[in-house]
């Protein structure tokens, strides 16, 4: 298809600059030191002294397990970047994180993870390193959609290739990333699939007549709503085999025990793969900490706060030891890369059910609060313990990264193009700098804006008419005469752009936005839909 103007550069801004010629190993502007080594792979910071010691850690475990390693990723929804204890919150804001923040002070520290700006992208985008807008998932799927194709009908997950390599690939948890035949996460190359397809809120609203009673009392609307689904609740599928419905959402306790369920299910099923002789690729994606938050008895309360999102954050971190410690026991924790973080920032449309950042904005927008999370990736005895880095990671790296670790780098689809950067060297070295210089931050087919360094400028920007309302009344802008452009160190909420007055690198960061703009020339979005 033809890319729509939408997704363009607003050219009133950057009409200055000519789109550069996409040429192997030079540079686009002269505040970047990334390379472009093939066409459609991202460019990326070489770093060979690190890239060396951590192929020296990866050939000297190899040598002691004789298999590959593992990879662990503990994804929970709607977590704030400042809900974590090590991050600033915790205990600070009425919700301890202990074992979380173990995970922080044993490893190593993101303070610059970029997600996408909602659920569905960023799911879709950490297991195909790739941009929603070009697989076209680019908003959440919700009750109703009709998509008039699969988007993964083409696209490589690295469940897929990690799987073809002969590691076990599971899902745990949420999937929200499609639940039509063919669309789920046991037809995309996970091996395994024990969850539920959905957010919490589309499964418990029916059954909370406090909050939609319009819905819940409606015997009509009531019937209808239910037979939009396919799935009902808890699912167990397997790849080209059986996938059956367990458990029913039935109730709102139903969807309070969701996450011990599905904890339990992680916590046996690394206990089984550690009798194996292959490695895992296991994705354990939380159902809270997204609205609705309905504590389980054992949890309600627990936190200082009492409210029901302090009580998740609790119960979040409580499964998060208990993940770990299921490593530890079963002789895995030495040999199991664990990266933890959040699909995007707060859900302040839900207030007080929702998370905190300290930066402005939350969900569903392009300011740092949406798109700036919390990330920490911990391995003991190969990421050393302590370190704290501002070096920016893209949550699309962990595609890249995974797929290196598996040593199948070599399969990554040459015909698509791969946003993700391979960050294993900056994650493994010791004080290792990221490989990734710039993330790109967009809203289904809207560029907004592009952090590079310490620097982000914004094309269009995502305004609240109301306080807290990111998502369900927002207006999106395009901006004035030039970018607004802003140094984070100096200013990380964003609010006083330093642009033409006390900046160097408008025209550069204008050439690298439209050298990234000009990738869809080439390698043209799709549309399925949505």
């Amino acid at each position: 298809m033809k890319m729509q103007a939408r997704i363009l550069l607003p050219m009133m801004a950057l009409t200055c600059f000519s789109i550069p010629t996409m040429v192997s190993a030079e540079a686009v502007s002269a505040l970047s030191d990334a390379k472009k080594f093939k066409q459609n792979m991202e460019a990326a910071v070489p770093r060979p002294e690190q890239q060396k010691q951590a192929d020296e850690k990866l050939a000297a475990l190899k040598l002691k397990t004789g298999k590959r390693p593992n990879v662990l990723i503990l994804m929970v929804d709607d977590l704030g970047y400042g809900d974590v204890g090590a991050f600033g919150g915790g205990v600070a804001i009425g919700a301890a994180t202990p074992n979380i923040d173990a995970l922080a002070q044993g490893g190593l520290k993101l303070t610059s993870t970029y997600s996408q700006t909602t659920c569905t992208p960023t799911r879709s985008a950490m297991i195909t390193g790739r941009l929603p807008v070009r697989t076209g998932l680019y908003r959440p799927i919700l009750a109703g959609d009709k998509l008039t194709a699969n988007p993964w009908d083409d696209e490589v997950t690295s469940a897929k290739l990690m799987s073809d390599a002969g590691y076990e690939t599971i899902l745990t948890g949420k999937w929200h990333v499609g639940e039509a035949v063919g669309m789920r996460p046991q037809d995309v190359g996970f091996d395994e699939f024990y969850g539920y397809y959905r957010a919490q809120k589309e499964y418990v609203q029916a059954y909370d007549k406090r909050r939609y009673p319009d819905l819940v009392l409606d015997k009509a609307k009531f019937a209808k709503y239910q037979s939009i689904e396919q799935s009902q609740g808890l699912v167990h599928g397997f790849k080209n085999g059986k996938t059956e419905d367990l458990t029913p959402i039935r109730s709102i306790d139903d969807m309070a025990n969701a996450d011990r369920l599905l904890k339990e299910f992680t916590v046996n099923k690394i206990k089984a793969l550690a009798k194996g002789d292959k490695p895992f690729y296991l994705q354990h994606s939380f159902m809270k900490t997204h609205a609705d938050n309905h504590p389980p008895k054992a949890f309600e309360g627990a936190s200082a706060s009492k409210y029901a999102f302090k009580d998740a954050v609790v119960e979040v971190d409580a499964y998060v030891g208990e993940i770990v410690e299921a490593l530890r026991e079963s002789g895995q924790l030495e040999n199991t890369l664990i990266f933890f973080t959040s699909d995007n920032g707060p859900q302040s449309d839900s207030w007080p059910d929702a998370g905190y950042t300290p930066f402005r904005g939350g969900k569903g927008t392009g300011w740092e609060g949406a798109v700036r999370i919390p990330g920490i990736a911990y391995w003991k005895d190969m990421i050393t313990p302590g370190q704290v880095s501002d070096g920016l990671f893209d949550l699309m790296d962990i595609f890249n990264t995974s797929v290196a670790l598996a040593g199948v780098s070599d399969k990554i689809p040459s015909d698509k193009y791969i946003d993700g950067i391979d960050q294993t060297a900056f994650l493994l070295a010791d004080n290792g700098k990221s490989m990734r210089d710039k993330v790109f931050i967009w809203s289904q087919k809207d560029f907004l804006a592009m952090r590079m360094n310490e620097y982000k400028i914004h094309f269009k920007v995502i305004t609240t008419d109301s306080q807290f309302l990111n998502i369900d009344m927002a207006t999106i802008k395009d901006i004035g005469l030039a970018p607004w452009l802003f140094n984070l160190y100096i200013d990380p909420k964003e609010q006083y752009p330093v642009g033409h007055r006390r900046n160097a690198w408008l025209g550069s960061m204008g050439a690298e936005s439209k050298a990234h703009a000009a990738t869809f020339k080439k390698y043209p979005p799709k549309d399925v839909g949505l």
